[in-house]
């Protein structure tokens, strides 16, 4: 089997636009959740049971901000909803931090994009039906479905860099992320392709798209009034997620294929299981059971034992019970025959107290700071975490609490979970030549 390796990544994140921007929000313990009082001018925010979410700030890219005229060429905002637009910023990145810019035929013909999204166009849809209702069917946009389709973010990206590899994407709620660089590594795998560039992208900030989450009880509501403390992962007092937005994606490459460039490699993909709950439309079974065959199955593809994860970036989103059920999975996984001597041994954070929950741009997202943690040796933290719980015995790993660690890393496991009870882990790891 053809090895995968890592050799660009590229963000657009509640905490900054660029890799170096977020990570270093990210190490420091800062919060990109913010009110959505009054945003866009819309009241409607304001009546909700939630108002804080997770928000790419704007501004110039050098200063960790969103323009999209920096990322996109004039009149293509037109053709491109935002969810797209944020993909075409995250895979520029990407691929400049990869150095890859094939002019052959031969190599475009070798590079693919799998790039994927769990709702997509929210806001697009929201406003046709509007305008269709009021005014029959030419009041819709002639561009209206080629915004609104998943795939256009993939799409979008193979015309702009005349990409003819294959072209895919995922679309599995919030694993979204995670299934299309695994799915993407299995492309190169397989010989497929020897490039892919992969990974998630979501906007779907809107009183509708949220109306339809606090309606479901998924979202925190006890922070209304200090937005930054509101996703609290394995916290006690956590009481939902936090919505955001942004995009992530990585270029994996096949091994030879970057060695012989000379690229340089964050690490590899060792690993990656999938798996289905088969138990509940919106809810994990309480003892993590598919989360657990997920991570086991991403530990069998990389023929490791789990003693030999040093880091676990969890999906942990800040719900009471998905949290818990994951708690399960890892502690069942980690403190198995093959795993870990103790508790104190295993550690394991999330993210999402400080970007919030990017839904289909989730699990991309993670993977990178997954792969940063791996990269640079420090372990980010889970922020607002004071009182681990509940039951305060249940949670007894380290869970990284609001401040960074340094510590030696040479395998991380990443997880993602979406509605429909669907699974995916990915395991990065040094590469061993």
């Amino acid at each position: 089997m053809r090895r995968v390796v890592v050799t660009g990544l590229g963000l657009v994140t509640p905490l900054g636009v660029g890799v170096q921007h977020a990570w270093k929000r990210l190490l420091a313990g800062e919060s990109g959740v913010v009110s959505l009082i009054g945003r866009n001018g819309d009241p409607r925010f304001a009546e909700l049971p939630s108002t804080v979410g997770a928000v790419v700030p704007q501004g110039n890219a050098n200063e960790g901000g969103w323009n999209a005229i920096e990322w996109i060429e004039k009149g293509d905002d037109r053709r491109m909803a935002n969810f797209t637009q944020y993909a075409i910023g995250a895979a520029e990145q990407a691929l400049r931090d990869a150095e890859w810019k094939p002019t052959l035929d031969e190599q475009k013909e070798r590079t693919g994009v799998c790039v994927g999204s769990g709702i997509g166009a929210f806001d697009d849809t929201v406003n046709a039906t509007a305008a269709y209702e009021k005014g029959g069917y030419r009041k819709v946009s002639p561009l209206l479905v080629p915004r609104i389709l998943i795939n256009m973010a993939a799409g979008h990206i193979t015309m702009k860099y005349g990409f003819r590899g294959p072209n895919h994407a995922a679309s599995t709620a919030c694993t979204t992320g995670a299934h299309s660089i695994g799915d993407a590594a299995r492309f190169i795998m397989f010989g497929d392709a020897d490039v892919m560039v992969a990974g998630g992208t979501e906007s779907c900030i809107h009183p509708l798209a949220m109306g339809g989450f606090a309606r479901a009880r998924s979202l925190a509501t006890e922070f209304n009034d200090r937005p930054a403390e509101a996703s609290r992962p394995f916290d006690r007092d956590r009481c939902g997620f936090v919505i955001g937005e942004g995009a992530g994606a990585v270029v994996l490459e096949e091994y030879e294929h970057a060695k012989a460039r000379g690229a340089r490699v964050y690490g590899e993909l060792l690993g990656y299981g999938l798996s289905a709950d088969a138990h509940h439309m919106t809810a994990p079974p309480s003892d993590g059971s598919g989360a657990h065959l997920s991570m086991r199955r991403a530990l069998n593809h990389a023929k490791l034992p789990a003693s030999q994860i040093d880091y676990i970036n969890a999906h942990a989103t800040s719900t009471p019970l998905g949290d818990a059920a994951e708690n399960q999975a890892i502690k069942a996984l980690m403190l198995g025959k093959d795993g870990k001597q103790s508790a104190s041994e295993v550690n394991v954070s999330s993210c999402k107290g400080a970007v919030g929950h990017l839904l289909g741009a989730a699990g991309a997202v993670e993977a990178i700071f997954s792969i940063m943690a791996l990269h640079e040796g420090v372990l980010p933290p889970t922020i607002n975490l004071h009182n681990p719980g509940d039951p305060a015995e249940d949670f007894d790993c380290n869970y990284i609490p609001n401040q960074a660690q340094e510590k030696e890393v040479r395998a991380v496991l990443t997880n993602s979970f979406g509605f429909g009870g669907t699974n995916a882990s990915l395991m990065f790891g040094k590469v061993d030549v």
